[in-house]
């Protein structure tokens, strides 16, 4: 397995980060890496996408793991790994953009929902795919359908998914990790909180070791912690 998806997969979570103001960058990273979820994919779909990757690419060093999210085309992929990006993402999936990012030895998870587009995935010889939109598209009871012709595809659900819900998908094994946005609140960013991100990125990976062990939010140990920056 590419180290990478690895490391994705030892945290389980990815969060999905979609921020406007280059200021926020810095403070975020470190939000990340004090609430213990030392994870960014930065979706390129404002204006500064690229300059904040490239921050926030500079705490690799103390072990954040930064990717892009919404790459479109290979034009795209380089501009963000110039920019530091270390996995690429993409919400559907492309043959000559995954063959573009593997020729370069960079990990990209493409977005795939049908049968179709994972049989794609497993002839370009990919190991995850990105299942988008996840609750949109009938979560886990299709991930489940899917599997069936499909053992050896991982999958990374994403699109909808909140803290409540995303204990349905880990203890599922094909299942390397959830992407989300819970723990990264617009009025949070808005009002610069970056201390309740960090407690919010804390109570997710109490919740995800707790889904890991089969247990649901609101009956594990993490309920109170997650429920006390929710409100």
């Amino acid at each position: 397995m590419h180290e990478h998806l690895l490391r994705i997969e030892q945290l389980g979570v990815v969060p999905a980060v979609i921020l406007e103001n280059v200021s926020h960058a810095e403070p975020l990273a470190n939000a990340l890496l004090d609430g213990g979820l030392p994870c960014a994919e930065i979706t390129l779909r404002t204006p500064a996408a690229l300059e904040i990757l490239k921050r926030m690419a500079a705490f690799a060093k103390d072990g954040l793991l930064v990717g892009a999210g919404t790459v479109l085309t290979p034009a795209q992929a380089d501009e963000a790994i110039a920019a530091g990006a270390k996995f690429i993402v993409t919400p559907g999936i492309d043959a000559d953009l995954v063959r573009h990012c593997q020729a370069k030895q960079v990990l990209i998870i493409p977005g795939a929902t049908t049968a179709t587009e994972v049989m794609l995935a497993a002839n370009l010889g990919l190991e995850c795919v990105k299942f988008f939109p996840a609750e949109a598209s009938g979560g886990i009871k299709i991930l489940k359908a899917l599997n069936g012709p499909f053992p050896n595809m991982r999958f990374m659900p994403t699109g909808g998914i909140t803290l409540e819900t995303f204990s349905e998908y880990l203890p599922f094994k094909p299942v390397i990790a959830v992407g989300g946005t819970w723990m990264l609140k617009k009025e949070w960013i808005a009002t610069e909180r970056f201390d309740i991100i960090a407690d919010a990125c804390e109570a997710t990976m109490l919740a995800v070791a707790d889904a890991r062990r089969g247990n649901r939010l609101g009956k594990s140990k993490s309920a109170g912690t997650a429920a006390d920056w929710q409100e």
